[in-house]
């Protein structure tokens, strides 16, 4: 176990890592300030967007941005900012929630597959190979068709379907670290199967699970945007993403800016996600830096 004094000193480390990724990939760096950008901005949706996002105008209906709404208004004459904002929340629980839900799920299964191995492993990837089988997208509309459209489904939809994923990353990570030095030496000095897989197993592969699901959340994101377009999963009148392009279609000739916007921020998102995450790796990676 770290002393404090260690704890500081690989805390420190990580922190100049950081820094010196920062400098030399600037992109990773940029996209890291935007996930942080868009973070506060779901936390902060009540304070960031003052207008009621589901209050509708009928004198309001499909006016061009302005100084009074900057994103426009859609067609039932609601502020298109207030909806974009607070469609961020929905988004980050949905893509958030449902990674921290496969991760909860898979990596528990994948670590005692890839301990234990013989009959329990084969038997477990069995069904992962079946469950993967499954078009993740596919998977996900089945599943909120089967238990009804909500955000709670949807990402208990997206979640069990990016499941399979992290049992068999948690697998083969185990399969590799479990022939380490240091896992066979506390086997040698009588540590039980909880003891190596909690202390000398799990936490020298978190690092890439972490950036495995950094990677993830943009998927997760743009997978509850489809299932609210194709309305299985937020519901009128609650601002989603999905929803908004789905009224927006309707109107890209007439008001081209209600589809300009929650489409623009769907990119932005998975974008900056996908550049933090690769920026992540380098810095949880000491070999380069």
């Amino acid at each position: 176990m770290l002393t404090e004094r260690e704890a500081m000193t690989s805390r420190a480390g990580v922190l100049r890592r950081a820094w010196r990724v920062g400098r030399r990939r600037p992109a990773a760096a940029i996209g890291a300030l935007v996930v942080l950008l868009f973070v506060a901005a779901a936390l902060g949706a009540p304070w960031i967007a003052t207008k009621d996002p589901v209050q509708t105008d009928w004198k309001l209906i499909r006016k061009a941005p302005s100084a009074a709404h900057p994103f426009g208004t859609d067609d039932l004459g609601r502020d298109g900012f207030s909806r974009v904002v607070w469609g961020a929340r929905i988004s980050m629980q949905a893509g958030v929630g449902s990674i921290v839900l496969a991760i909860a799920v898979g990596v528990p299964v994948g670590l005692v597959a890839g301990f234990y191995r013989g009959g329990l492993d084969q038997v477990i990837m069995r069904l992962t190979d079946a469950w993967l089988a499954f078009p993740f997208l596919i998977l996900a509309i089945g599943l909120v068709t089967i238990l009804g459209p909500s955000l709670t489904n949807a990402t208990l939809a997206i979640g069990l379907g990016a499941t399979p994923t992290y049992i068999r990353l948690t697998r083969g990570l185990v399969l590799s670290v479990g022939q380490e030095d240091y896992v066979s030496a506390a086997r040698g000095l009588g540590g039980g199967d909880l003891r190596l897989m909690a202390r000398h197993i799990l936490p020298n592969i978190a690092s890439a699970i972490l950036v495995q699901a950094t990677v993830a959340i943009p998927t997760a994101i743009i997978a509850e945007a489809v299932l609210s377009f194709l309305g299985l999963g937020v519901q009128p009148p609650a601002p989603s993403w999905g929803t908004m392009l789905n009224a927006a279609q309707q109107f890209l000739e007439t008001a081209p800016w209600m589809a300009l916007w929650p489409g623009l921020a769907i990119f932005v998102l998975a974008l900056s996600f996908n550049l933090a995450g690769d920026g992540l790796r380098d810095v949880l990676d000491p070999r380069d830096y």
